[in-house]
């Protein structure tokens, strides 16, 4: 699986007492806490309220306006906060599963090991009610970038085509090729590099 963080945004409204003359209502009093991915990571939020900022950078970091209205930045209790929204956590999609698979220098045929990487994509697709797949194809960055361009298209078709040809709806997958505009490894213009022949495979 690949990393996600997920961001509670929590608002809480005092209610006022109906006495007479009616009180002006109190302000809402908000309060962000970061949760980590499925991996344990986390992303980062910023929250501004007046003229002042605070990164939540860490897993159960939050930030809420204090008593006096200023911006807090502390940290909240992991087990209370997923047991007071575990309704609301439940409810979230699940986490998007990611996978790359190689392919044979200069072909659109997977490597012998990546043949057997497709199992897994299989299992994860079947875990869902509705998926979404997404295969996106790159090449190394050997050869002209027409080419290129071509041969990641044909990649992520065949992945699409053996995941077809096992069950997979081919409605639900969409292929798409980057040539090889977004290599994996940086290295020597125009050299070969086996983990830059690829293709990424996304199941949401």
């Amino acid at each position: 699986m690949t990393y996600r963080a997920c961001v509670a945004v929590l608002l809480f409204f005092v209610a006022g007492c109906a006495s007479e003359p009616k009180p002006a209502p109190p302000a809402s009093r908000d309060r962000a806490i970061l949760l980590p991915g499925s991996d344990g990571t986390t992303g980062a939020l910023t929250v501004k309220q007046g003229g002042r900022e605070v990164v939540l950078d860490s897993a159960y970091a939050a930030a809420s306006a204090g008593n006096d209205g200023a911006l807090q930045k502390g940290t909240a209790d992991a087990a209370a906060t997923r047991a007071e929204f575990a309704s609301a956590l439940q409810a979230l999609p699940p986490a998007a599963a990611s996978f790359v698979v190689y392919f044979v220098f200069g072909q659109d045929e997977l490597t012998e090991e990546s043949r057997k990487a497709i199992q897994p994509v299989l299992q994860e697709v079947a875990s869902r009610p509705a998926p979404e797949i997404t295969v996106t194809g790159h090449a190394d960055q050997v050869g002209a970038e027409r080419v290129n361009e071509a041969l990641s298209l044909r990649r992520a078709e065949r992945v699409k085509e053996m995941l077809v040809q096992r069950g997979v709806p081919a409605d639900r997958i969409v292929a798409a090729g980057r040539g090889s505009r977004e290599p994996l490894v940086r290295g020597v213009e125009g050299a070969a590099e086996a983990r830059n022949r690829r293709a990424e495979i996304s199941v949401r």
